[in-house]
């Protein structure tokens, strides 16, 4: 069986949608749809322990040969990939019980929990696929659960965030599409592995010009890359807690995963940053959306979506990370990559325990609940200083490879730049911090106890996480850095 696994990795989930739909009591089908999630875990830890000696795992379907057959290749990326989407699904979906009794419609349980379960199964296909029409198809498996759990939010405005990121999600696919189709016609093969071999001998075709463009334009609207992220703040503002909780901490994580890989791999780095010197592009982008992003967040009433336009931030720092086109910078987009899912992962949740106990999550909304909600404030506090980078925890950890690697390369108003973003963090996160510990409930607001149990664990194991990693960073790190090493090795 365990020659199987990163097959079933990706059909196990695939194949309990359908059925967790067809499951008619609603607690057995969240109660089936969690196991599933801790079993995906379960593998991706298992794929980890294989492949971090440095061991590439393949897997044929069917027993065709590639670049016949669709294949799955497993190796210390996309491993450490799986295994931060997989953790994130095993915490998220215990939380999801009590959470969506006062945010969806109980008739729309099942539905809830099979989207998901789609969502997981998508996100898991495209990390471990080695077939690039493959990652396309698992690709729209993902983003057609999101825009429907997406749509499931209470506030009407859920459906049209979920029509907008349907919109830009469409246009999105159908660049990556598009740039796939060209690869195609260029080389005869969809293999990510027979594609790395056949580009590099055809640089300066244009054919293989439009296909990167089109690429690069596709993933970066699935990752939420300034200027094309206008889908993500209402998405991740007006979607249930639970789905703002998994979305925020994997999809835009996997696309730049995806972005990677082909960045990487299949053009290669001499395409990709000698040729089409493409990281002169990421770099002006990712300073403005780190600067633009944060500003803007300073002035959002609720707190969502003050939460999405720090995504927005976040994702630039992992774009800047890459255009340094160096190993201490892309290890610290990496890092960033397994820190912001549990830093932003553990925020969301907090947040879904206060709209569980007073209905919004508006700035002011939490005057007073440093008292009233001391458990669910304190996570949230503890999360607020991992996104601004404090020490021990794991936000400091990944700005601060970032912060060595623009000085490796001498690019010092860079580091500047992280210093006054993580600065400007303090601002928007001090914000709520202040009124949730320094105004008193209104007199007329009813009383608030704290979160459930179900809520508050689920919120506390990423928070503490991000103290344990922020504290022992080795694992991380040391995936992270042989991910990034293996990368620039060229290895597939």
């Amino acid at each position: 069986m365990s020659e199987h696994i990163p097959a079933l990795q990706v059909v196990v989930p695939l194949l309990a949608a359908p059925i967790c739909f067809m499951i008619l009591n609603n607690r057995m089908a969240w109660l089936f749809a969690t196991l599933v999630s801790w079993l995906s875990f379960a593998m991706a830890i298992m794929l980890v322990m294989e492949v971090k000696d440095g061991t590439v795992l393949r897997y044929e379907f069917g027993g065709w040969a590639p670049p016949w057959g669709i294949e799955y290749s497993v190796d210390i990326l996309n491993a450490y990939v799986l295994l931060i989407v997989s953790g994130i699904a095993a915490v998220v979906f215990p939380y999801s019980w009590k959470s969506i009794q006062k945010e969806i419609p109980e008739s729309h349980y099942r539905i809830y929990f099979t989207a998901m379960l789609l969502c997981l199964a998508g996100l898991l296909g495209m990390t471990i696929t080695g077939d690039a029409f493959n990652l396309f198809v698992l690709l729209e498996i993902s983003s057609l659960s999101s825009y429907t759990l997406i749509s499931l939010g209470r506030d009407r405005r859920a459906l049209t965030a979920s029509f907008q990121y349907l919109i830009m999600g469409t246009i999105g696919a159908t660049f990556i599409l598009i740039g796939i189709g060209l690869l195609y016609a260029l080389t005869g093969t969809l293999n990510m592995a027979d594609l790395a071999v056949r580009i590099p001998p055809l640089e300066g075709s244009r054919t293989l010009e439009a296909a990167f463009a089109f690429l690069i334009v596709g993933f970066g609207l699935k990752l939420a890359m300034f200027p094309l992220h206008l889908w993500l703040p209402n998405a991740y503002a007006f979607a249930p807690s639970a789905v703002s909780a998994f979305i925020g901490s994997t999809a835009t994580k996997v696309a730049i995963y995806a972005l990677l890989r082909f960045l990487f791999t299949i053009f290669g780095t001499k395409f990709s940053f000698d040729y089409m010197q493409v990281h002169w592009l990421l770099m002006p982008l990712a300073v403005v959306s780190i600067m633009f992003a944060s500003i803007v967040a300073v002035f959002q009433d609720g707190i969502k979506r003050l939460l999405a336009y720090s995504s927005v931030a976040q994702i630039g720092y992992m774009l800047l990370g890459i255009s340094l086109v160096n190993v201490t910078g892309l290890t610290g987009t990496l890092l960033h990559l397994f820190n912001h899912a549990l830093m932003k992962g553990g925020l969301f949740l907090t947040l879904g325990a206060v709209a569980y106990q007073i209905g919004n999550t508006r700035v002011k909304s939490v005057a007073g609940l440093g008292q009233a909600m001391p458990f669910t404030m304190g996570a949230f506090v503890v999360g607020a200083l991992s996104l601004i980078g404090v020490p021990l925890t794991v936000g400091f950890i990944s700005k601060w490879y970032l912060i060595l690697a623009t000085l490796e390369k001498g690019y010092w108003p860079l580091t500047v730049l992280i210093l006054i973003s993580s600065l400007i963090a303090v601002v928007y996160t001090w914000r709520i911090i202040e009124t949730a510990y320094f105004q008193d409930r209104p007199a007329d607001a009813p009383p608030v106890s704290e979160a459930p149990l179900s809520l508050l664990i689920p919120a506390w194991t990423l928070i503490a996480a991000n103290l344990y990693f922020g504290i022992n960073s080795s694992l991380s790190t040391e995936l992270a850095s042989s991910a990034a090493t293996m990368l620039f090795g060229g290895n597939l």
